[in-house]
């Protein structure tokens, strides 16, 4: 501690390192069995904004037999510092060196914090690659959205978390003492590890590859081991453990409100989106269970906001008598409900009216694409009437600012499209006009990212649009959006390509993930910190060529890198979807309509009032 304090006066925003947080957790180490580290790849401010954190957090300290403590990629400056001063990667809650613990577990929220991941093992003094660790280094995991395709850091992590951890965690944990841990035989504890569902290591699977660079083969190398790891799903959300006394920061952070999860999955369907697969089925809490857990939260933490989380909020079935419930009973205490998503719809717009009734805040809506052809192509189930009347709904109720996110480069778009996207804008900003809004205030946002395939998607066969093409479609959208009232921002191409490289990667990018990090690479999702140079460089010293990873199109018998993790929905199902997209139809929301076949709900048992709840899915 003493030499931490010496630099904290050094390095922006000390209270980054320091902990000390309103319920942060202490326990007694010498007694506690099990000790575990949880590392979240970003900057406080980031990680602190996460709700799984807090979650996990919550999970493991409620056991008498484990700790979890924090830490978090430290900045340039403090980097900089602890390399200079021999310090090693700590821990908020105890600042005991990481490389103490017996567990380290990382999230893997976003691709281009991957470098920031090699870049903590190393400050932690552990080696970078599992097979080069030894009793003395903690066991590192992982899980998180980026664990769906976790062949680009197999070489670094010990075991992957596939899907949900509030279960899973407990019975890795439970394994961890029954067995006494890695310490005693690492290779061990790891192959009864393997036989936990929803647990996979990739030291016990070989991967083998054709003369072309594709795969030919992903197979276990001992009996025992899964040939898939099906992920894991929590099957009565209603009852599973929350965190009704959350950290509390000292230091403002991106999200700083009480978080109360509503719902998980979504059923709408896009086709691009990653998260509406993974996160499948649907599954809700009771109003009862949430003004419960509103209550705990505002007593414990002193918040004067709840936002309600999920995928898509205003589709949770009860919304309207959650949020009615809540305003009553905390309105006259200042404590404002948010909604972080909305619909497309007038609802939505009634629904953000009544909870901003204590705050108000700006709204946000997604059409996606610029024409209905396109929005059919990614089953968006969006139309231009419901945008015009949503926003028309919200300037009527007063907001002056509108928020519209797009995405270019989709698969099948067109300038035609392109060019939709600009029309689209120009039609609200017109109608702010017509319903009043002072022309000094009135903003409408567009906001344009660029199309990242991803795994277990309808969309993971297709390839990414090349770079050049998508600065011309910028700078295009860049000359159509050049109106009074009208402000346009855009994602980094070069970012959004080495994105689409991981996401589609396989187990041979460790070179280029080690090479990057060697070479500087930290902070990639951080614009002032990304250098593509390096990267360039990274790849030719590996030898391999990133195009061949963004830009190829896969064919649907091709095996890909991530075939061997199973998110529930299946094969059959995502190709009938990508054939869909391709001839322009849509697929109705099988909370409205007929089930669609993409065979989760029958294999996993939810149980049946909690499917009903959540508006009637069925196998």
């Amino acid at each position: 501690m003493f030499e931490l304090e010496q630099v904290l006066h050094r390095v922006q925003k000390p209270a980054r390192y320091v902990g000390g947080e309103w319920n942060a957790v202490y326990k007694d180490w010498d007694k506690t069995a099990v000790k575990v580290a949880f590392a979240f790849p970003d900057v406080y401010e980031v990680g602190m904004s996460h709700l799984g954190l807090q979650i996990l957090y919550h999970v493991v300290n409620s056991r008498e037999d484990a700790l979890m403590e924090r830490t978090f990629a430290p900045w340039v400056d403090m980097e900089s510092q602890m390399r200079r001063r021999g310090l090693p990667l700590f821990t908020l809650e105890s600042h005991r060196p990481v490389a103490d613990f017996d567990i380290l577990a990382f999230t893997l929220q976003y691709e281009m914090t991957f470098t920031n991941i090699l870049n903590m093992l190393d400050l932690a003094g552990i080696p970078l690659r599992s097979d080069r660790r030894g009793p003395e280094h903690p066991l590192v995991i992982a899980g998180g959205p980026c664990a769906f395709n976790p062949e680009p850091l197999a070489s670094f992590i010990d075991l992957f978390v596939i899907g949900e951890g509030e279960e899973v965690f407990h019975e890795l944990l439970d394994l961890y003492l029954e067995v006494g841990g890695h310490r005693a035989g690492r290779r061990h504890f790891l192959r009864r590890a393997a036989e936990i569902p929803g647990i996979y290591v990739p030291s016990l699977y070989r991967v083998e590859y054709h003369p072309d660079g594709t795969i030919s083969a992903i197979e276990p190398i001992a009996g025992g081991v899964p040939p898939k790891v099906t992920k894991r799903v929590v099957r009565n959300f209603d009852r599973v453990s929350f965190p009704v006394k959350p950290l509390v920061p000292y230091l403002g952070v991106v999200h700083d409100r009480g978080m109360l999860e509503v719902q998980r999955g979504c059923t709408r369907g896009c086709r691009f989106c990653q998260a509406g697969v993974i996160y499948r089925p649907v599954r809700e809490k009771s109003p009862t269970t949430l003004l419960r857990q509103a209550e705990e939260i505002v007593k414990h933490t002193g918040y004067d906001e709840i936002s309600l989380v999920s995928l898509s909020t205003a589709d949770y079935s009860r919304v309207q008598e959650v949020v009615r419930s809540m305003l009553d009973r905390f309105g006259d205490m200042g404590v404002s409900v948010s909604l972080p998503s909305l619909r497309v719809d007038a609802f939505s717009v009634a629904l953000a009216r009544e909870v901003q009734r204590v705050r108000r805040a700006s709204l946000t809506f997604a059409p996606e694409a610029g024409t209905q052809r396109l929005r059919d192509v990614i089953n968006k189930g969006v139309t231009e009437e419901d945008l015009m009347e949503a926003v028309s709904a919200a300037f009527a109720a007063g907001w002056q600012a509108i928020k519209l996110y797009f995405m270019i480069g989709l698969p099948a778009e067109t300038e035609e499209d392109l060019r939709g996207i600009a029309e689209l804008a120009r039609r609200v900003l017109a109608r702010g006009r017509e319903l009043g809004v002072p022309r000094n205030r009135l903003r409408v946002t567009v906001s344009a990212s660029s199309f990242v395939p991803k795994s277990h998607t309808p969309f993971q066969w297709e390839p990414q649009v090349e770079m050049e093409e998508l600065y011309r479609r910028q700078a295009l959208l860049r000359g159509l959006l050049k109106e009074k009232g009208l402000v346009f921002h855009w994602h980094e191409v070069e970012t959004s390509f080495l994105e689409a490289v991981l996401a589609r990667g396989d187990r041979r990018l460790d070179r280029v993930l080690e090479e990057a990090w060697r070479l500087g690479c930290r902070f990639d999702g951080w614009s002032e910190c990304f250098d593509f140079g390096r990267w360039q460089e990274a790849f030719r010293v590996a030898g391999l060529d990133p195009a061949w990873y963004a830009y190829r199109r896969y064919k649907y018998d091709d095996l890909l890198p991530w075939d061997h993790i199973d998110a529930g929905v299946s094969r059959k199902y995502l190709v009938l979807e990508h054939k869909r997209a391709m001839e322009g139809k849509a697929t109705p929301d099988c909370r409205t309509g007929k089930c669609p076949g993409c065979g989760l709900c029958p294999t996993l048992e939810i149980e049946p009032e909690v499917l009903d709840r959540a508006g009637g899915v069925s196998g």
